[in-house]
């Protein structure tokens, strides 16, 4: 699943310009268990199957021996939500890793001695972090200097500054009677900002009232 995400778009690119580096690890290559299983039954009769401790902390241990991490991450739907300053935080850390959870989740000790962040990408439960893993990893390589063409287009994508970005428009100025607000066409770079950022205030206010509290 991530191996598609990361061989497209911005996430390709970056990684063909050196910009960024994403290594995929299996949990199955580092257990003992001939069967290669890295899930077992909980205590406590709980329906359910849980990622064991051992494949966990060899695989961390294993990565931790070629470099140093700044944040060991742990996707869970019970974590920290994941948001636009967070994406901005991260991407000037030098590494990092993504634990993916998976089934009915990690053995808690995994949480409690290896792990120094947990994040969620919304209030559900997927089926496995792989697809929260590859949404983080997007929203954090293109803030990255050159991984996308303009970076003052991240600048002003929404949840910047805490705002919905603003309505943009292209060509023709006029279709099907639908025309395009007369300040875009002005050239008043001023008049045009004061637009833009009133109409980025009204739209927040309208949508997404928790993002101005």
């Amino acid at each position: 699943m991530i191996d598609g995400m990361i061989n497209c778009s911005i996430l390709k690119r970056a990684g063909e310009k050196g910009l960024v580096e994403i290594h995929l690890h299996n949990l199955r290559d580092y257990t003992t268990d001939k069967w290669r299983r890295v899930d077992d039954y909980p205590f406590g009769g709980e329906a359910g199957m849980v990622i064991q401790v051992e494949p966990v902390d060899r695989a961390l241990s294993a990565l931790k021996s070629e470099r140093e991490y700044d944040e060991v991450i742990y996707t869970s739907p019970d974590g920290e939500t994941f948001n636009q300053p967070m994406a901005n935080r991260m991407s000037l850390l030098n590494s990092i890793i993504i634990l993916c959870g998976h089934y009915k989740g990690i053995d808690y000790r995994i949480r409690e001695h290896l792990i120094t962040k947990e994040i969620s990408v919304g209030d559900y439960v997927l089926t496995g972090g792989e697809l929260a893993a590859a949404v983080m990893a997007d929203a954090i390589v293109r803030l990255i200097p050159g991984a996308i063409g303009d970076e003052q287009s991240a600048l002003s994508d929404s949840f910047q500054d805490n705002l919905l970005a603003p309505p943009v428009y292209t060509r023709p100025a006029e279709y099907k009677g639908w025309k395009v607000p007369d300040i875009l066409l002005s050239g008043h770079e001023r008049k045009i900002a004061e637009w833009r950022l009133q109409q980025a205030q009204e739209r927040t206010a309208r949508l997404r009232p928790d993002l101005l509290e």
